[in-house]
């Protein structure tokens, strides 16, 4: 059986371990050629490949003249990222980039771009696309059963040392880049594009340092309001992480929103459903709760990316502008000025 001849790109990123963990355990789909440590990631992690001795250590230029090379996994420090993925993608390879993209909308749309022109597949790091409470939402939605939904209300936090949250120093919009892009994402998926974002990053000890740690984010739509808030300094915040979609017809609170469970992930979800939009249901109802059963949120992500490669189905140009729209919002979440209601051209 054909596989995807791939190499992987850095070590620095949050999620480059797990990543590199799952393309290496997926046999049948992938042929893992090489790992390359970009300049400034000598030192960093250094038993980092130690559970797959069998993939060789090669530099960059080693790496990209690999006979059959097919698809790159980018997974260099944030930063980084787009610099890596533009230069896999002007060498026609498919790939897959951790997230959120850059804090330049203009070089992740060139990137964007140079994948298109090549018609190649692209894939990025926003682990919630796999979720199945959320696409089992997205489902009912597109079917109507939750109605007009008016109102997305979504957390996702952490509870960090310092020295981490100095490191979201580099970042405008700290925690709301870091964290915050993963439930951007979704909020287009499910109410597209706002009017209005309207950000509000702070810092919960400027004492110490000027890294926006705290993020909430409202989005005002025609009908209704969303928002997100996202932490770093938040004790419980990981287990608090959940996701509010209400509409007339419907509510779906996905809550915890991912739980650890022997290494993989599992969630719940409470739902509430009427016929009648002014028909409310009794008070005190307490919907139906149920438990998905565990998933490994790196392995759905890397399966889809192969799948589309081997079937030979490219990114088309839509899903490419979709990926640059969803870029604009995040950015104007972290209070950078971005259009992100303007026309998008790749």
């Amino acid at each position: 059986m054909k596989r995807v001849k791939v190499i992987q790109i850095g070590v620095g990123h949050d999620h480059a371990k797990p990543n590199f963990d799952s393309i290496a355990s997926l046999h049948e789909l992938f042929d893992v050629a090489g790992l390359v440590r970009v300049p400034g990631e000598e030192d960093i992690k250094p038993d980092f490949s130690k559970s797959h001795p069998e993939i060789p250590l090669l530099s960059l230029e080693e790496a990209l003249s690999i006979p059959g090379l097919e698809a790159a996994v980018i997974e260099t420090t944030d930063l980084e990222l787009v610099r890596y993925a533009r230069m896999a993608a002007d060498r026609g390879l498919h790939v897959f980039m951790d997230k959120a993209g850059s804090q330049s909308a203009e070089e992740f749309e060139k990137m964007l771009a140079s994948i298109h022109e090549h018609g190649k597949v692209f894939g990025i790091g926003y682990v919630l696309r796999f979720h199945p409470f959320i696409n089992r939402t997205l489902k009912e939605i597109s079917e109507g059963k939750l109605g007009e939904v008016y109102s997305v209300e979504a957390h996702m936090s952490r509870d960090d040392k310092d020295e981490k949250r100095r490191w979201l120093e580099q970042f405008q919009g700290g925690m709301t880049y870091f964290l915050g892009c993963h439930l951007i994402d979704q909020l287009y998926a499910i109410l597209g594009i706002p009017d209005e974002i309207i950000p509000l990053n702070a810092s919960t000890t400027p004492e110490k340092n000027s890294a926006e740690d705290l993020g909430f984010t409202a989005f005002r739509y025609p009908k209704g309001m969303s928002f997100i808030k996202v932490c770093g300094a938040e004790p419980g915040g990981f287990a608090r992480r959940q996701m509010v979609i209400c509409g007339s017809l419907g509510t779906v609170e996905i809550r915890p929103l991912e739980e650890d469970f022997n290494g993989l992930r599992i969630s719940k979800a409470r739902t509430w459903f009427r016929t009648d939009p002014d028909t409310p249901l009794k008070w005190g109802d307490p919907g139906v709760e149920e438990q998905c059963a565990p998933y490994n949120r790196y392995d759905a992500m890397f399966e889809s990316f192969a799948r589309r490669i081997l079937e030979g189905r490219p990114s088309e140009k839509e899903e490419l502008i979709r990926e640059a729209r969803v870029h604009r919002m995040i950015l104007a979440a972290c209070g950078m000025p971005c259009d992100f209601k303007g026309e998008i051209t790749l």
